[in-house]
């Protein structure tokens, strides 16, 4: 089977047409046989996808035509599986939603930080790192030292940061920021930016970026890195790792996790066991037993394709 190509994607940049974008991009892509999701809004686009070698350069061409975004650089990866079971494009208020108004990377952002020269920057005692992901990511790596703010929303960030100022600050001159891909961190500088904060600093091109020019024997990164497909985790040289998803509650379950006594395969794992009633747990077990045989099969089973679309 060929390997199936992945681009993770974002650019901040004016799109005065949200919906004519959406319909065009959608039309190329469906086109190209790409799977995954897209967001388009009035700030810039957002997503990742996965297809075919000839399948994802179409799609990024269509994508690099629109203006501002000629020089796209998006993140590449591979996986032996289609990690997405669609192709969603929609259109959003947001790319990555914050919820403060005049929040706008466009006009003002903090300074992109190559992946070579982050270890520095991050080992500097003047600088505070913050990880800007949700906490359920932070679980499953990070940065040595960096902060977790312990979010379950990126919506929660603004809030968080307000309330944590003055001790984050406290003996600091410098702030770092990291995310998945770049997205949230940029936009999050420009937060910080708004707040009054100068010296604020990101990651370009997010973990992923890190993980796949940082070498692991010089490496500051602990962990794997969720992703938001089938693949659940990523680690150096985004290489797959280790980390399933709990298809009881969606969150990332450990090889440790899948040990514990609370773990049923399709059905629960220690962070969602005692939250459900019986039948519930029957009827996942029963749709887990139907997946499986639709597996053996070389089949995909119906309510398996579309629990993952929800």
């Amino acid at each position: 089977m060929a390997e199936i190509n992945v681009a993770a994607l974002y650019r901040f940049v004016s799109i005065a047409d949200p919906q004519t974008t959406r319909d065009a991009l959608e039309t190329v892509l469906a086109g190209a046989g790409i799977r995954g999701t897209l967001l388009i809004a009035p700030e810039g686009i957002n997503g990742t996808i996965a297809g075919s070698a000839d399948g994802i350069a179409t799609a990024l061409a269509a994508i690099r035509a629109l203006p501002g975004c000629s020089d796209l650089a998006p993140k590449f990866s591979a996986a032996e599986t289609m990690p997405f079971h669609r192709l969603k494009v929609r259109v959003k208020r947001e790319i990555v939603t914050m919820g403060v108004p005049g929040t706008d990377p466009n006009r003002i952002v903090g300074t992109y930080v190559a992946p070579a020269d982050w270890n520095a920057l991050i080992a500097d005692p003047e600088t505070v790192v913050i990880d800007t992901r949700n906490a359920y990511e932070v679980k499953v790596g990070t940065f040595a030292g960096a902060v977790d703010p312990g979010t379950d929303s990126f919506r929660d960030f603004p809030d968080w940061f307000r309330a944590n100022r003055a001790t984050l600050l406290a003996g600091k001159s410098k702030v770092a920021m990291f995310c998945t891909g770049g997205i949230r961190c940029e936009k999050s500088t420009a937060f910080l930016k708004g707040e009054g904060v100068d010296a604020v600093y990101h990651l370009d091109g997010g973990i992923l970026k890190y993980l796949e020019d940082v070498p692991a024997e010089a490496s500051a990164w602990e962990g794997e890195c969720f992703v938001f497909d089938e693949r659940v985790a990523v680690g150096h040289g985004l290489a797959q790792g280790t980390h399933a998803l709990c298809r009881g509650c969606r969150m990332p379950v450990s090889p440790e996790d899948r040990a514990s006594p609370s773990f049923e395969d399709g059905v629960q794992c220690p962070a969602c066991a005692g939250t459900r009633d019986a039948a519930t747990l029957a009827a996942k077990a029963e749709r887990h037993r139907q997946v499986t045989l639709a597996a053996r099969r070389g089949e995909q089973h119906v309510g398996a394709r579309m629990e993952r679309e929800a």
